[in-house]
């Protein structure tokens, strides 16, 4: 088995696209708690954490259990969303997962998602099985840009952090790669690519990458 390097993946915007749906199960809060979604709200609190966007940018309230309450509430709707209609991998991914299993490179999740989320996604693609290990949101205590979520998933793949790559789409996260020692490639997925420029490589789909690069990194 080929274990000289491993992949480790942020989610949103480099496996799945699930802007839509996050945004339906918030109108579906609104709608079943009788709150009012101002004007952009989706767009300003985008990649934030919830227990900032309520208090925050919503103004629903500041009681801390209300805050918690609601923060699960949303992530229920979200999960059920999924259940309900399904979501699909960004283009490239099958294809680049099937190769990384044909050459038996160790694959985990490094993200600040909440794992059953994660876990729900990953059955209605039928991944289940795509990754060696997860590390998300209980996992970690330090969010990007520090890289914590993605050195603990060096660790769970067993690889030292200067034998992985990081698959990102944001400037934090590219920042938090860089900071944990990685190499990093981003996805012009959710964000230009004139923001991504600290990255080693930026593509628009993780089936654009070519082989020969991890000959050039590793020596595969």
């Amino acid at each position: 088995m080929s274990t000289t390097w491993g992949a480790v993946f942020d989610w949103d915007g480099v496996i799945v696209n699930s802007a839509a749906q996050h945004e339906e199960s918030w109108e579906h809060l609104a709608h079943e708690n009788q709150l009012r979604l101002p004007a952009n709200h989706f767009k300003q609190g985008f990649g934030m954490k919830n227990e900032y966007i309520i208090p925050n940018i919503l103004k629903w309230t500041d009681d801390s259990d209300e805050v918690h309450r609601l923060s699960l509430r949303k992530e229920e709707l979200y999960r059920e969303i999924i259940q309900k209609n399904g979501i699909e991998p960004l283009p490239g991914v099958h294809e680049f997962f099937d190769w990384l299993r044909e050459h038996d490179v160790p694959r985990v999740v490094g993200s600040s998602t909440h794992r059953a989320n994660i876990e729900v996604s990953l059955a209605a693609m039928g991944m289940e099985r795509d990754f060696t290990a997860l590390v998300t949101a209980e996992d970690v205590s330090h969010g990007k840009p520090d890289p914590e979520v993605f050195l603990k998933g060096a660790e769970k793949i067993g690889m030292a952090p200067e034998r992985c790559v990081v698959f990102e789409d944001a400037q934090v996260g590219i920042q938090a790669g860089k900071a944990g020692g990685m190499r990093v490639i981003a996805l012009e997925t959710t964000h230009p690519r004139d923001t991504l420029t600290e990255a080693d490589l930026v593509v628009k789909r993780l089936d654009e990458i070519s082989p020969s690069l991890w000959d050039e990194w590793f020596g595969v």
